[in-house]
């Protein structure tokens, strides 16, 4: 047998506030809150998306400095997300004050940044 890796289940990103964090990924960019997530000692939340894939919110320190970081998010860590429409998304950040650019690549793609200065991509698919 050999090893296959498929799809990510999860990614983890760490938030100084718990509450901030989730007006930005539930109120602004829609997602919906897992209500599965255990008690794990610390604040945090599991965030649903499409094919039972998750974003985690960790309310812990954060080792990693805030400051300084690439003005594009393309040339930080980041985690990428697919959407339906680049268009709506942009429209939707902008509606709430959060800074995005535009792929320099000219792919269909977005960059921005959530409270914590976490790198986030979206790029548009077909099936979002």
């Amino acid at each position: 047998m050999q090893l296959e890796i498929g799809k990510i289940l999860h990614a983890s990103l760490l938030v100084a506030d718990l509450e901030r964090s989730l007006a930005f990924y539930n109120g602004v960019l829609g997602l919906e809150v897992d209500d599965a997530r255990p008690g794990l000692g610390y604040p945090g939340a599991w965030l649903q998306l499409a094919g039972h894939q998750q974003i985690h919110l960790l309310q812990l320190p954060n080792p990693d400095p805030c400051e300084g970081r690439p003005a594009q998010g393309g040339r930080d860590r980041h985690v990428a997300l697919a959407v339906n429409s680049i268009e709506i998304l942009e429209a939707r950040l902008c509606a709430h004050g959060t800074p995005c650019s535009l792929s320099q690549s000219g792919r269909r793609a977005l960059f921005c940044r959530d409270p914590d200065g976490n790198a986030l991509e979206f790029v548009e698919t077909q099936t979002g």
